[in-house]
Protein backbone atom coordinates (compact mmCIF):
# COMPACT_ATOMS: atom_id res chain seq x y z
CA UNK A 1 0.00 0.00 0.00
CA UNK A 2 1.61 3.47 -1.27
CA UNK A 3 2.17 6.05 1.45
CA UNK A 4 -0.20 8.55 2.21
CA UNK A 5 0.31 11.92 1.95
CA UNK A 6 -1.90 14.85 3.52
CA UNK A 7 -1.73 18.16 2.08
CA UNK A 8 -2.94 21.46 4.18
CA UNK A 9 -3.21 24.35 2.02
CA UNK A 10 -5.65 26.83 1.05
CA UNK A 11 -4.72 27.69 -2.30
CA UNK A 12 -7.03 25.96 -4.64
CA UNK A 13 -4.54 26.25 -7.38
CA UNK A 14 -1.79 24.63 -5.60
CA UNK A 15 -3.84 21.85 -4.22
CA UNK A 16 -4.92 20.84 -7.45
CA UNK A 17 -1.11 20.56 -8.73
CA UNK A 18 -0.17 18.77 -5.74
CA UNK A 19 -2.41 16.24 -5.55
CA UNK A 20 -2.28 15.55 -9.47
CA UNK A 21 1.49 15.15 -9.27
CA UNK A 22 1.59 12.95 -6.17
CA UNK A 23 -1.47 10.90 -7.00
CA UNK A 24 0.54 10.30 -10.71
CA UNK A 25 3.97 9.13 -8.67
CA UNK A 26 1.31 6.62 -6.45
CA UNK A 27 0.56 8.14 -3.56
CA UNK A 28 -2.48 8.08 -1.74
CA UNK A 29 -3.81 11.96 -1.24
CA UNK A 30 -5.58 13.30 1.46
CA UNK A 31 -6.66 17.22 1.47
CA UNK A 32 -7.68 19.96 3.71
CA UNK A 33 -7.62 23.50 3.83
CA UNK A 34 -7.23 24.91 7.40
CA UNK A 35 -5.20 24.11 10.58
CA UNK A 36 -8.33 22.99 12.71
CA UNK A 37 -9.25 20.19 10.10
CA UNK A 38 -5.39 19.70 9.19
CA UNK A 39 -4.95 18.84 13.46
CA UNK A 40 -8.53 16.35 13.02
CA UNK A 41 -7.38 14.56 9.78
CA UNK A 42 -3.83 13.97 11.55
CA UNK A 43 -5.58 12.47 14.83
CA UNK A 44 -7.78 10.38 13.24
CA UNK A 45 -5.44 8.72 10.49
CA UNK A 46 -2.42 9.64 10.94
CA UNK A 47 -0.67 10.41 7.52
CA UNK A 48 2.79 9.24 6.48
CA UNK A 49 4.26 12.79 5.76
CA UNK A 50 2.66 16.64 5.69
CA UNK A 51 2.62 19.05 3.49
CA UNK A 52 1.76 21.91 5.58
CA UNK A 53 1.09 25.36 4.08
CA UNK A 54 2.40 28.50 6.66
CA UNK A 55 -0.30 30.98 5.69
CA UNK A 56 -3.70 29.00 6.55
CA UNK A 57 -7.30 30.60 7.32
CA UNK A 58 -7.17 29.76 11.19
CA UNK A 59 -3.91 28.60 12.28
CA UNK A 60 -0.35 29.10 11.61
CA UNK A 61 1.60 25.99 9.62
CA UNK A 62 4.46 26.95 12.09
CA UNK A 63 1.88 26.71 14.81
CA UNK A 64 0.83 23.58 13.73
CA UNK A 65 3.84 22.00 13.05
CA UNK A 66 4.40 23.01 16.77
CA UNK A 67 1.70 21.44 17.99
CA UNK A 68 2.21 17.86 15.78
CA UNK A 69 5.50 18.01 17.73
CA UNK A 70 4.53 18.19 20.48
CA UNK A 71 1.90 15.37 20.77
CA UNK A 72 3.64 12.05 21.42
CA UNK A 73 1.40 10.57 19.28
CA UNK A 74 2.52 12.77 16.26
CA UNK A 75 5.27 13.81 16.86
CA UNK A 76 7.65 11.39 14.72
CA UNK A 77 4.97 12.47 11.21
CA UNK A 78 7.22 13.85 8.64
CA UNK A 79 6.69 17.25 7.38
CA UNK A 80 7.23 19.68 4.35
CA UNK A 81 6.39 23.10 4.52
CA UNK A 82 5.27 25.31 1.97
CA UNK A 83 5.51 28.80 1.70
CA UNK A 84 5.44 31.90 -0.64
CA UNK A 85 7.83 33.62 1.93
CA UNK A 86 11.19 33.50 0.60
CA UNK A 87 13.24 35.08 3.38
CA UNK A 88 15.50 33.44 5.31
CA UNK A 89 14.49 33.49 9.02
CA UNK A 90 10.78 31.97 7.41
CA UNK A 91 13.27 28.90 6.55
CA UNK A 92 15.15 29.03 9.50
CA UNK A 93 11.48 29.06 11.65
CA UNK A 94 10.18 26.30 9.80
CA UNK A 95 12.98 24.01 10.89
CA UNK A 96 13.10 25.31 14.66
CA UNK A 97 9.58 24.12 15.37
CA UNK A 98 10.77 20.65 14.12
CA UNK A 99 9.46 20.38 10.06
CA UNK A 100 12.26 18.17 7.88
CA UNK A 101 12.15 20.23 5.16
CA UNK A 102 11.25 23.18 3.89
CA UNK A 103 9.97 24.40 0.09
CA UNK A 104 9.52 27.77 -1.30
CA UNK A 105 6.40 28.32 -3.80
CA UNK A 106 6.99 28.06 -6.96
CA UNK A 107 8.76 25.17 -6.66
CA UNK A 108 9.23 22.05 -8.87
CA UNK A 109 6.43 19.36 -8.35
CA UNK A 110 9.33 16.95 -9.17
CA UNK A 111 11.73 18.40 -7.51
CA UNK A 112 8.95 18.47 -4.39
CA UNK A 113 8.08 14.63 -4.94
CA UNK A 114 12.21 13.65 -5.24
CA UNK A 115 12.16 15.13 -1.30
CA UNK A 116 9.26 13.25 0.01
CA UNK A 117 10.86 9.95 -1.42
CA UNK A 118 14.10 10.94 0.76
CA UNK A 119 12.10 11.73 3.87
CA UNK A 120 9.88 8.67 3.43
CA UNK A 121 12.85 6.64 2.67
CA UNK A 122 14.38 7.71 6.09
CA UNK A 123 11.47 7.62 7.83
CA UNK A 124 10.96 4.02 7.44
CA UNK A 125 14.42 2.95 7.51
CA UNK A 126 15.36 2.29 4.50
CA UNK A 127 18.11 4.57 3.79
CA UNK A 128 21.58 3.16 3.49
CA UNK A 129 23.41 3.29 6.90
CA UNK A 130 26.98 3.29 8.06
CA UNK A 131 28.26 0.13 9.47
CA UNK A 132 27.46 0.20 13.12
CA UNK A 133 27.26 -2.01 16.27
CA UNK A 134 23.28 -2.18 17.56
CA UNK A 135 23.72 -0.11 20.56
CA UNK A 136 26.15 2.68 20.01
CA UNK A 137 27.28 4.31 23.74
CA UNK A 138 28.87 7.75 23.78
CA UNK A 139 29.65 8.46 27.66
CA UNK A 140 25.48 9.22 28.95
CA UNK A 141 24.97 8.86 25.42
CA UNK A 142 22.59 5.43 24.04
CA UNK A 143 21.65 4.80 21.04
CA UNK A 144 19.71 1.88 20.48
CA UNK A 145 19.95 1.22 16.72
CA UNK A 146 17.36 -1.61 15.94
CA UNK A 147 14.56 0.48 17.92
CA UNK A 148 15.76 3.89 17.04
CA UNK A 149 15.55 4.93 21.01
CA UNK A 150 18.39 7.36 22.15
CA UNK A 151 18.09 7.95 26.13
CA UNK A 152 20.91 9.91 27.95
CA UNK A 153 21.95 9.03 31.71
CA UNK A 154 18.94 6.05 31.54
CA UNK A 155 16.36 9.17 30.80
CA UNK A 156 14.81 8.47 26.77
CA UNK A 157 14.99 11.14 24.70
CA UNK A 158 12.13 11.45 21.96
CA UNK A 159 13.51 12.88 18.53
CA UNK A 160 12.44 13.34 15.14
CA UNK A 161 13.24 11.11 12.57
CA UNK A 162 15.62 13.62 10.71
CA UNK A 163 17.38 14.31 14.21
CA UNK A 164 18.06 11.08 14.91
CA UNK A 165 19.20 9.86 11.56
CA UNK A 166 21.63 12.73 12.05
CA UNK A 167 22.49 12.19 15.51
CA UNK A 168 23.17 8.35 14.14
CA UNK A 169 25.60 9.66 11.22
CA UNK A 170 27.58 11.80 13.15
CA UNK A 171 27.83 8.16 16.21
CA UNK A 172 28.94 6.33 13.33
CA UNK A 173 31.84 8.45 12.44
CA UNK A 174 32.87 9.08 16.34
CA UNK A 175 36.22 12.17 15.78
CA UNK A 176 35.49 12.78 12.00
CA UNK A 177 34.97 15.74 11.07
CA UNK A 178 31.24 15.79 8.64
CA UNK A 179 30.74 18.90 6.74
CA UNK A 180 27.55 20.40 6.40
CA UNK A 181 27.71 19.41 2.42
CA UNK A 182 28.16 15.66 3.72
CA UNK A 183 25.52 16.04 6.01
CA UNK A 184 22.70 17.25 3.94
CA UNK A 185 23.59 14.70 1.40
CA UNK A 186 23.46 11.25 3.80
CA UNK A 187 21.15 12.58 5.91
CA UNK A 188 18.96 14.69 4.10
CA UNK A 189 19.44 13.23 0.69
CA UNK A 190 20.37 16.71 -0.98
CA UNK A 191 22.06 16.77 -4.20
CA UNK A 192 26.01 18.17 -4.03
CA UNK A 193 25.96 22.17 -3.20
CA UNK A 194 23.00 22.97 -1.67
CA UNK A 195 22.96 26.16 0.53
CA UNK A 196 21.11 26.10 4.05
CA UNK A 197 21.17 26.33 7.46
CA UNK A 198 19.05 23.55 7.72
CA UNK A 199 22.37 21.57 9.49
CA UNK A 200 23.07 24.42 11.88
CA UNK A 201 19.33 24.62 13.08
CA UNK A 202 18.93 20.74 13.44
CA UNK A 203 22.24 20.49 15.53
CA UNK A 204 20.86 23.30 17.83
CA UNK A 205 17.88 21.56 18.44
CA UNK A 206 19.47 18.26 18.77
CA UNK A 207 22.10 19.50 21.41
CA UNK A 208 19.06 21.30 23.20
CA UNK A 209 17.28 17.80 23.23
CA UNK A 210 20.49 15.67 24.73
CA UNK A 211 20.54 17.91 27.52
CA UNK A 212 23.82 16.43 29.45
CA UNK A 213 24.98 14.86 26.40
CA UNK A 214 25.09 17.98 24.08
CA UNK A 215 28.86 18.56 24.21
CA UNK A 216 29.48 15.63 22.59
CA UNK A 217 28.51 17.11 19.56
CA UNK A 218 31.18 19.54 18.73
CA UNK A 219 31.21 22.60 15.82
CA UNK A 220 34.56 23.40 13.79
CA UNK A 221 33.35 26.73 12.75
CA UNK A 222 34.14 26.57 8.89
CA UNK A 223 34.36 23.22 8.65
CA UNK A 224 31.29 21.24 10.17
CA UNK A 225 30.51 19.01 13.03
CA UNK A 226 32.02 16.13 15.05
CA UNK A 227 31.21 13.37 17.57
CA UNK A 228 33.67 13.06 20.09
CA UNK A 229 34.02 10.36 22.69
CA UNK A 230 34.79 13.31 25.68
CA UNK A 231 32.34 15.86 25.47
CA UNK A 232 33.70 19.26 24.07
CA UNK A 233 31.74 22.35 25.28
CA UNK A 234 30.81 24.43 22.08
CA UNK A 235 28.59 27.31 20.70
CA UNK A 236 25.34 26.10 18.54
CA UNK A 237 26.61 27.75 15.38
Amino acid sequence: MRERILIVDDEPDIVEVLEYNLRQAGFTVVTVRDGATAMAEVRRHRPDLVLLDVMLPDLSGTEICKRLRRDPATETVPIVMLTALGNEIDRVVGLEVGADDYVVKPFSPRELILRINAILRRAQGGEPKATSPDQITIGLLEIDVPHHRISVGGEEVLLTTIEFKLLYDLACRVGRVQSRELLLERVWGYAPGVETRTVDTHVKRLREKLGAARDHIETLRGWGYRMNIKPTVSDDG
